[in-house]
């Protein structure tokens, strides 16, 4: 979750190959393979540029300095079966959507200098909450 030079963060394109979708059947799919990221080791590191953040009295203890390392990601992730279905039109905010409810797994793999992780086997029982949407909004809202 790296902080690019643009300020951006959790977002980064992948190939048009990537990404699989069948709204209408509630069925997708985003499939990354060898993905270079930094890995800023969590959160207050990412937003802070590798500073980490002081201690704010109890029960927020300090976080460390920790410097970002280049790190490759893979993941393949499924959405499947619709569960719900949802319209949203709130001409007030210039929104609206359509959104499904599904089922999905994910397996993901990271790599970085001296540790590899990878994922348990996918299990869709192990699913809370997983949507798909089509949405318009801002000048696309029309």
């Amino acid at each position: 979750m790296h902080i690019d030079s643009n300020d951006v963060f959790w977002m980064v394109q992948v190939k048009h190959d990537a990404v699989e979708v069948d709204f209408d059947s509630g069925r997708a799919r985003l499939r990354v393979r060898g993905l270079k990221v930094f890995d800023d080791h969590d959160i207050a590191n990412s937003l802070t540029l590798g500073l980490g953040l002081p201690a704010m009295g109890s029960p927020f203890p300090p976080i460390a300095p920790v410097f970002p390392v280049r790190a490759t990601v893979s993941f393949d992730v499924e959405w499947n079966g619709i569960v719900a279905m949802e319209q949203i039109d709130n001409t007030l905010q210039g929104f609206k959507g359509s959104f499904l409810s599904t089922g999905a797994t994910i397996k993901w793999s990271a790599e970085e200098d001296g540790f590899q992780f990878e994922s348990e086997a996918p299990d869709p029982n192990r699913n809370l909450i997983s949507v798909l949407g089509r949405e318009k909004n801002g000048v696309f809202f029309k």
